[in-house]
């Protein structure tokens, strides 16, 4: 890290400048992300894997004064020439006191670039791990992909003690061995993970494991149960928002409700926003409101456009752009996407209810769900199936069926296309940024 940051003020890299970073996933991601840090930059991180296209197109929306590779052993390259973030000569950027920039992921829209400064990310490390309890006994088995998940995961072990265990694969067997063999207390991944770790038929077990968490993506019930069935184990899912972080996380009911994201951590507060704007009082599958969030460690501000959070956060809170609902217990459960919403003679449903239909039909790997305008109904759901066997996807009538048995008849897609794979982001989630025809 010294060595790191050393280099780059050598090379001319000032305070608040913006540096990317270009690691492959491991150790030395760390120590070039903190490198960065040290020299008081504002690290942006760029996945390995994107193409030189991705990378360009990202250095020139970051406007990067340098990037750092691994491969050149971290020695900084200058960026194109950057100008400006914020209109002002970067005055304001700078003011901000920047420590992390990323783009969302743009499941549902144009990607944004998200601001965290150095007080902001303090401060949602401290809220996160009054749920999360990370210590100095702790040893966290880490899957996730670094250059889309650092804050609230890298930086808070590292900042609160615990050990980072860094498999050399992501497939089960050596990833239950690494966690076996060094005792791992704590484990951090992504539904898919957690799927290939329930098919595990080897005798390997995860003794020591004291909290499983499940982010990225919807967990569903099959891959929880199938989990727990295989290591004893409730899988705790996690809400993790790259413009607010961890604010709810299903610790006291993750194994009777595993689909469910559970309750609001002791420092935020979650509500309901109704259509007019007003909190959604009794709310129910059928009665959602939009998800809204206050708390510490918001983020400061959005990159191009520039604007600042505290014009968007007022008087609100950071509004998610996600439907949800409260039960009996307080817990929330998302119901999809309000752009995902389909709006069929006045009924409203959501892509997302459709697609868990779908997708666990045997014979579909993946589907899309999305509106297509009708002249009289205003909107009607069409479905793209990716099959689990190109060569024998399921019929029109076989899909309809399933759907018949599991969906009012509304929500059943009027269209089902057989495609070859459905478009994903970079952090594999589905992309939805283009809606079906």
């Amino acid at each position: 890290m010294d060595a790191v940051a050393a280099r780059l003020r050598a090379a001319g890299l000032r305070e608040g400048e913006r540096c990317g970073l270009v690691a492959r996933q491991g150790a030395g991601f760390v120590a070039g992300a903190l490198g960065i840090l040290a020299a008081g930059a504002c690290l942006v991180p760029i996945p390995d894997d994107a193409t030189d296209e991705a990378n360009d197109e990202l250095a020139r929306r970051a406007r990067l004064h340098f990037v750092a590779r691994e491969t050149d052993g971290f020695a900084p390259r200058a960026g194109p020439a950057p100008g400006p973030v914020d209109g002002a000569g970067d005055e304001r950027f700078r003011a901000l006191r920047p420590a992390y920039l990323r783009f969302t992921s743009g499941t549902t829209a144009e990607r944004k670039g998200v601001i965290l400064g150095h007080d902001a990310i303090l401060a949602r490390l401290a809220a996160a791990n009054r749920g999360l309890a990370i210590g100095p006994g702790d040893r966290v088995l880490w899957l996730l992909p670094m250059a889309h998940h650092f804050v609230v995961s890298i930086l808070l072990y590292l900042r609160y003690g615990a050990a980072i265990l860094l498999p050399g694969s992501h497939l089960a067997r050596p990833v239950l061995e690494l966690a076996s063999r060094a005792g791992a207390t704590v484990l951090y991944a992504s539904p898919h993970h957690y799927l290939l770790l329930g098919k595990d038929a080897s005798e390997l077990r995860l003794e020591r494991v004291r909290l499983a968490i499940s982010t990225a993506e919807g967990l569903r019930a099959e891959i929880a149960a199938r989990f727990a069935e295989r290591f004893g184990r409730p899988l705790a899912q996690a809400l993790g928002i790259i413009e607010v972080g961890l604010p709810v996380l299903n610790l006291a009911r993750a194994a009777a409700k595993p689909e469910c994201l559970g309750q609001p951590l002791p420092d935020y507060e979650v509500w309901l926003r109704g259509e007019d704007g007003k909190p959604v009082a009794e709310s129910s599958p059928e009665r959602t409101g939009e998800v809204c969030i206050r708390g510490p460690g918001l983020f400061d501000a959005y990159l191009d456009p520039w604007i600042l959070a505290r014009e968007l956060t007022e008087p609100d809170g950071f509004r998610t752009g996600d439907q949800g609902w409260f039960d009996a217990d307080g817990d929330l459960h998302l119901a999809g996407r309000r752009r995902n919403r389909i709006n069929l003679a006045g009924m409203k449903f959501f892509s997302e209810e459709v697609e868990a239909v779908l997708d666990a039909m045997p014979g579909v790997r993946r589907s899309r769900v999305a509106a297509r305008e009708h002249p009289h109904l205003g909107e009607i759901p069409v479905a793209e199936l990716e099959p689990s066997d190109p060569a024998a996807p399921p019929t029109r009538a076989e899909l309809v069926a399933w759907c018949r048995r599991r969906l009012p008849s509304f929500k059943i897609p009027r269209e089902f296309r057989i495609v070859a794979a459905l478009p994903t982001t970079a952090t594999g989630k589905l992309a939805r940024a283009e809606r079906a025809l």
